[in-house]
């Protein structure tokens, strides 16, 4: 068997993750690279704890994408991780060395800034980050690089970098601009419910991005459409960051 024809599998961490952008993304990907012998399935593992054995019992695994609840959690399980990675306190892609060593990076933080920049105007200052959770810190470590302050918004405020959704007075409303949401509320098929903001005192001047993208306008993205905001879905974000999720396995 030639090198090149050795099989390799990479797969998604997650919890309840039955259906996944990156399973779909990635075997369109191999077969229009006519990569037979390259798959990519789903880790779906009740805890954390459960990690050890996908790498033990899976000898050709080469790149894992990590998704909710374990982007923090897993970090405990590797052997190195990326500056941008430890800085973030999130991981979302590992590679599988060839001494088998495991190492975390963040893509997540690529895919957000490149696909959010494009939007930004003048006047987009500060965010407000709804939730807390592994991939609001990729998010604030993105704004971060681009000057923009920024908030977390959460139901349980921690610190003094977050804040409560009974503090969205209207003076911080029109002070940040940008809105990102970061939790899974309005996800398919639930779409229904969307984070409790008061859409009220949103304007044009608004930039509203959702990391949803099923459905391809949230309730959160269309309060804000219907006065007038910038809209964004997060979808570019999961083909930008399963890329450079590529483009580091292959490095």
């Amino acid at each position: 068997m030639g090198k090149e024809e050795k099989s390799k599998l990479f797969g998604l961490l997650g919890r309840d993750i039955s259906y996944s952008f990156s399973r779909g993304y990635f075997t369109k990907k191999f077969s229009a690279l006519n990569l037979e012998h390259h798959s990519y399935v789903n880790f779906d593992i009740p805890k954390i704890e459960d990690f050890p054995s996908i790498i033990e019992n899976n000898e050709s695994i080469k790149g894992i994408n990590v998704t909710i609840p374990y982007k923090e959690e897993v970090m405990a399980y590797l052997d190195k991780i990326d500056k941008t990675a430890k800085e973030i306190g999130a991981v979302n892609t590992i590679k599988i060395t060839k001494r088998g060593n495991l190492k975390g990076y963040n893509s997540d933080v690529v895919g957000f800034e490149k696909s959010i920049v494009p939007l930004l105007e003048k006047h987009h200052k500060k965010a407000l980050i709804l939730g807390t959770g592994g991939a609001s810190k990729a998010i604030a470590y993105a704004l971060k690089l681009n000057n923009i302050k920024y908030k977390f918004v959460s139901r349980n405020p921690k610190t003094k970098k977050q804040i409560s959704y009974n503090d969205l007075s209207q003076e911080i409303m029109q002070d940040y601009t940008i809105i990102v949401n970061s939790t899974p509320l309005g996800t398919s098929p639930d779409v229904d419910k969307c984070p409790a903001i008061p859409y009220q005192f949103i304007t044009s001047k608004h930039l509203l991005y959702d990391l949803i993208y099923n459905p391809e306008v949230s309730k959160f993205l269309a309060n804000g459409k219907a006065n007038g905001a910038k809209i964004k879905n997060g979808y570019e974000m999961l083909e930008l960051q399963a890329e450079e999720s590529w483009r580091i396995w292959n490095s």
